[in-house]
């Protein structure tokens, strides 16, 4: 949410520009988007000292877009910075447009199911057309839009600060695997996403029976978040699980091993990379919650709550953390939730069958860690 007024003290904030916010509409898979345009935009932009910060967002309002967000060095950067990325975008979409166009069939009726669901009153007139459904932006095109950071979910101006510090690492980790990994294949994406979230959540939760809950809970708030759709499953995610438990077992014991005894380096390179990246997050998020910098908005959206204790601030930013992640890679929220249960089951029953703390030594595979659904 954007209620609260960001603090605008401090040396480094009074130095760098405003927050640019470029959102390209672009019907189609947004790999080559992301690996041919936005990589080398933002690779430039950072060798000319131009940037101070940068990362993407995956989104449906108005038609599938990426949200580009750019904050230029200095205030005299941002016109320089706005001219190259709005030269890039043009010159990508002119060379390789998307063929696909979101106004019938499933997409459009899925978008609208999910407009439903989030603007069931209020703010749904910007967004609505004469028949009441969602408008859809022209595809293939672009536009300069407000960045509204989301304060009241991210603890505040301290914590929308530490989020956008976290979200360039998270985005240059996603862009570099959709670079370098064959993403484009399910089975690989999903193990991607599940080490991804393995690595995280053990990180910020290492105690299993917490992390256990906090991963049933995870699901649960995506279950509960599409109420009569069908859209999140329980007895289909049930039936796939046992040919995926006892591999995902496994690397989850190794990892969780390789954790608790702070040797990342028994990761292969990109999880032990995002391992270390989220021990400096999670100490940083503790930080502010013991000053009392992190205030959230309640649940209902009346009031602000200032969080001070680790233990109840941490799990309130873990879950977007991990979820913007997971939308970063375009994991759907149905495999999101599907990975949660997955990795709570066999948590759960891994201490069933007597897998402790400790166990799981050795290296972890670096092969992708492929999941079926």
């Amino acid at each position: 949410m954007s209620e609260m007024t960001p603090s605008t003290t401090g040396a480094r904030a009074d130095t760098r520009g405003a927050w640019q916010a470029l959102h390209v509409f672009y019907a189609a898979n947004p790999q080559p988007l992301l690996v041919q345009c936005v990589r080398p935009l933002i690779a430039g932009l950072t060798a000319d000292g131009l940037l101070a910060g940068h990362f993407f967002i995956n989104y449906w309002l108005e038609g599938p877009h990426v949200r580009l967000r750019l904050r230029p060095a200095t205030p005299e950067a941002e016109t320089e910075v706005r001219r190259r990325a709005e030269e890039a975008v043009a010159a990508f979409l002119e060379a390789r447009p998307a063929l696909y166009e979101v106004d019938s069939g499933f997409l459009n009726e899925f978008y609208n199911t999910l407009f439903d669901i989030e603007f069931p009153e209020g703010d749904r007139a910007a967004f609505m057309g004469p028949d009441g459904r969602m408008n859809l932006r022209p595809n293939n095109s672009y536009s300069r839009e407000p960045y509204e950071p989301e304060y009241g979910k991210y603890g505040g101006p301290a914590g929308v600060e530490l989020a956008e510090w976290h979200f360039a690492r998270s985005s240059d980790l996603v862009i570099d695997a959709l670079h370098r990994m064959n993403l484009h294949l399910r089975t690989v994406l999903l193990g991607t996403s599940a080490q991804l979230m393995m690595v995280m959540a053990g990180v910020f939760l290492p105690d299993r029976e917490e992390l256990a809950g906090y991963l049933d809970r995870y699901y649960e708030f995506w279950h509960q978040a599409f109420p009569g759709t069908g859209f999140i499953g329980s007895e289909e995610y049930d039936r796939t699980y046992g040919q995926t438990a006892p591999g995902l077992g496994r690397r989850f014991a190794a990892v969780r091993g390789a954790l608790a005894s702070g040797e990342s380096g028994r990761l292969p390179a990109f999880l032990a990379g995002w391992a270390d990246h989220c021990h400096e997050l999670r100490e940083r998020a503790q930080a502010l919650a013991v000053a009392g910098d992190l205030v959230f908005r309640s649940w209902d959206g009346t009031r602000d709550e200032r969080v001070t204790d680790p233990a109840e601030a941490l799990p309130l930013l873990l879950s977007p953390y991990m979820h913007m992640t997971n939308n970063r890679l375009h994991v759907t929220i149905r495999d999101e939730a599907y990975l949660a249960h997955l990795l709570g089951r066999v948590l759960r029953e891994g201490e069933s069958e007597g897998q402790g703390e400790g166990e799981g030594g050795g290296e972890v595979p670096a092969d992708g860690g492929a999941v079926t659904a």
